[in-house]
């Protein structure tokens, strides 16, 4: 088991060196095994650890090519052209089925998801636990998947994605848009039953990011509160209030409490890939949109920060604003927030709480120094409303293409030079 262990470590940590740009054929391939052998706590741990770190992995590319095609930001680098070109459909360029802007995040979702694989099955064949300690890892594993399957559907959409990949010899067929969103929402049912059963502790330590959600009790509001986001993608908007009942949303508490990723600047570890720092030549720069629609006075103006040495220009695009969303290397990135919470109770009401959907409203706007709202209350001008406050608030954390996809909006995203589109999906992996 020790060889085994250690085999297990250099992957990982081969993962973690990685910086190729390149496709990987077969995220859900047989390069981690073993565990599966009467499993001690120590091996779990590293196996639920090794989820924690996978969750990082090539994540940064799926906030920056969700970011791009939302029209949220620019990134302008001179090594590579495929981000003021491809992913913005310039001229007559298409999205590559290779390309690492679309093979990288998606795969780096199945690489996790397969090694919450691994854990199950050491769990299930582990006499060294209790069935309470067994529950504890299913809800944390099983939950974990849940969240990546949605970001990997999140860029495929009616492409569809592989659900049932637990067997890497005889991976299940492509589930399309609709199906994988029930899929992913039965999956985190079965976890937070998982999670009821799993006592009042885990048998496993989580990271500092996780402080707050590494209970079962704790961690099952994480779990509520991802199939919130679900059931809002699903239009089902009495579910989606339904599961906020019973999340960690707090109307009056933190807007940035929630459980996040791990990073740091210490030796061996990983930091924060998405952040850059500011007035660079290589940059991450705001969408011009951003600064002209911005209400005079909303404090989400410090997301945006002004380059002192002037506009940046490539490729026919200019941006006078760098991204500030993430600070430092060491800043923390959440799965998901109390800030988008309120918003999704505000969508959620909208049509049959109208007043409920205002007060959340009205939450967001105190909270950023623009006061109550005070527009008109039909339903179009709430959503508009709503719409704004997702934007801003959620700025730079890959909502809002999904977001204007889902609302059947994309075609209001800016084009910014002639010929440019705005993909609805990525092409499906060649790997796959």
């Amino acid at each position: 088991m020790k060889l085994i262990k250690l085999i297990f470590i250099s992957v990982l940590f081969l993962s973690l060196g990685g910086c190729e740009i390149d496709d990987n054929p077969n995220p859900n391939g047989s390069s981690i095994g073993g565990f599966n052998l009467n499993a001690s706590k120590s091996e779990l741990q590293t196996l639920v650890t090794g989820i924690e770190d996978l969750v990082r992995q090539d994540f940064g590319f799926y906030y920056d090519v969700t970011a791009i095609i939302g029209r949220e930001y620019y990134f302008f680098t001179g090594s590579d052209p495929r981000y003021t070109g491809e992913v913005l459909g310039k001229a007559d360029s298409q999205l590559d089925d290779a390309g690492f802007y679309g093979t990288r995040p998606y795969f780096g979702r199945y690489r996790a998801i397969k090694n919450a694989n691994v854990l199950l099955d050491a769990v299930s064949n582990s006499q060294q636990i209790t069935t309470a300690e067994a529950n504890g890892y299913e809800g944390f594993a099983k939950t974990m998947q849940a969240h990546e399957y949605l970001l990997a559907l999140n860029l495929q959409y009616e492409n569809g994605i592989r659900i049932d990949v637990a067997d890497p010899e005889n991976l299940g067929p492509f589930v399309s848009y609709g199906p994988a969103l029930a899929s992913i929402l039965a999956l985190l049912d079965d976890a937070a039953g998982h999670l009821q059963a799993a006592g009042s502790t885990f048998p496993f330590r989580l990271s500092s990011a996780m402080a707050g959600f590494n209970t079962p009790a704790s961690f099952l509001t994480f779990n509520k509160a991802l199939a919130a986001r679900v059931a809002l993608y699903q239009g089902n908007k009495a579910e989606a209030n339904k599961r906020l009942s019973d999340s960690f949303m707090d109307l009056n508490g933190n807007l940035n409490a929630g459980p996040a990723r791990y990073y740091s600047i210490g030796g061996g570890d990983f930091a924060n890939n998405l952040f850059r720092p500011l007035d660079q030549a290589d940059a991450i720069i705001v969408h011009p949109s951003y600064i002209t629609d911005l209400t005079p006075g909303d404090a989400r103006a410090a997301k945006m920060v002004l380059r002192p040495s002037g506009s940046l220009s490539l490729d026919g695009l200019t941006g006078t604003h760098d991204v500030w969303v993430f600070k430092s290397l060491s800043d923390f990135v959440p799965y998901i927030r109390n800030e988008e919470l309120i918003l999704i109770s505000a969508e959620a009401n909208l049509g049959t709480d109208n007043a409920a959907t205002i007060s959340a409203i009205n939450i967001i706007r105190n909270a950023h120094g623009i006061g109550d709202y005070s527009g008109g209350v039909s339903e179009a001008d709430l959503m508009n409303e709503i719409m704004y406050q997702r934007r801003y608030s959620l700025f730079g954390e890959g909502h809002r293409w999904v977001d204007m996809r889902r609302w059947g909006r994309l075609n209001e995203l800016p084009i910014d030079r002639p010929g440019d589109d705005v993909w609805v999906q990525f092409p499906r992996p060649v790997g796959e």
